[in-house]
């Protein structure tokens, strides 16, 4: 049996560039530190250069921007415990969308306001500019939410944020490589992202530091990235990043928009055979939204079903449900919108993603359903 995997926003496969780019390194060229003064040490400092202008381009930021991590969690958790410091005891905004690194991250070390957020799953504007800002040290809004697509008011709490002179993070895990991130047109303080969402390797990603803005580190221990984050950098990784990244960004971005088109062309078709379905009804704004999910609500069946009945049948896919994860709890993004999570699924296409696959999950879908159905 073929298999067809639509689970890419909870990771997608290396693209090939990013294998190709990082073997040399794996095989022996990483093995040196890039802080030395060898010629070995300073190849791979080059190389390291090189991926930071490259992810730096697709983010639209200034290389020296660019602080690499060991993914998007780092990033988030170091975005937090900088700002977190620099204003202690006040709050932090952090809406019950935000992913769990976020939200897990902002009540470890602050007290927290949750703004409200609509039936599509977005952050309502006006509850977050009707906040004290003398009580706030940082203000989080991702760029699209990683369960149902929905893209965020960003620009619009990033412009209240700087007005009142406030710290502003944004999570663009599941939206970078799969549409246009422009950091520096923004004007955002902070933004986290993580190489395996777009097609990089797993273990690395990056934050995005705005240029004059000075945080405590989060990993201390040594001088690298510019005395941002100690420890050695995993060249090989970091590398695999940079190819990632400017296999999107390349020739002006045509790839990344190019892959965003056919990502919205899929999944509005996934969307509409699924709907035409008896008791299925889609989550999230259908219109403004990221390309590459779509998710909807099966009724009357349990999310685990569904999995393992499309699994049986070759595809891979998610669902907010608690048991379809590592989470003792169903999906609060999903929870925060007012539907049932346990009858939630979660389709997302990428790079790799045929017309195959997708036909395949519409083939397969209703038979699944009608089989459980059968058993209630």
């Amino acid at each position: 049996m073929s298999r067809h995997y639509l689970d890419h926003a909870s990771t997608s496969p290396a693209r090939p560039e990013a294998v190709e780019a990082m073997l040399p390194w794996l095989a022996g060229q990483g093995g040196a530190d890039p802080g030395r003064v060898h010629t070995e040490g300073r190849m791979a400092r080059a190389a390291i250069e090189e991926a930071r202008e490259q992810v730096a381009t697709l983010l639209g930021a200034r290389s020296r921007e660019v602080v690499f991590t060991s993914g998007g969690t780092e990033a988030v958790n170091a975005a937090v415990w900088g700002a977190t410091r620099a204003r202690p005891g006040a709050a932090v905004v952090c809406a019950a969308v935000e992913h769990s690194a976020v939200r897990d991250a902002s009540h470890r070390h602050a007290p927290v306001v949750e703004p409200a957020v609509d039936g599509w799953g977005r952050v309502r504007v006006e509850a977050v500019v009707e906040l004290d800002p003398s009580q706030l040290a940082l203000v989080h809004c991702q760029w699209g939410n990683h369960e149902v697509g929905t893209l965020q008011p960003v620009a619009e709490v990033v412009a209240w944020a700087r007005e009142h002179g406030l710290l502003t993070h944004v999570d663009a895990a599941a939206a970078a490589g799969h549409a246009v991130v422009d950091f520096d047109g923004l004007g955002a303080d902070l933004l986290s992202v993580s190489a395996h969402k777009l097609g990089g390797p797993k273990g690395v990603g990056a934050l995005v530091v705005r240029r004059g803005l000075r945080l405590d580190p989060f990993i201390v221990g040594g001088e690298q990235e510019r005395a941002r984050r100690g420890g050695m950098e995993n060249v090989p990784a970091i590398v695999g990043f940079g190819a990632a990244a400017a296999a999107l960004a390349g020739d002006a971005g045509s790839r990344l928009r190019s892959e965003a088109d056919q990502a919205r062309t899929r999944t509005d078709g996934l969307a509409a055979a699924l709907t035409a379905m008896d008791g299925v009804r889609r989550y999230g704004d259908a219109w403004r939204r990221l390309p590459h999910i779509v998710c909807v609500g099966v009724e009357g069946i349990e999310a685990e079903a569904v999995l393992l009945g499309l699994d049986q049948s070759g595809i891979a896919a998610h669902s907010g449900s608690a048991c379809s994860s590592e989470s003792l709890e169903p999906s609060p993004v999903l929870e925060a919108m007012g539907v049932d999570a346990e009858r939630s699924l979660r389709l997302s296409v990428g790079w790799s993603t045929t017309d195959d696959d997708v036909g395949a999950c519409v083939a397969a879908l209703p038979g699944v359903v009608e089989r459980l159905r059968a058993l209630r």
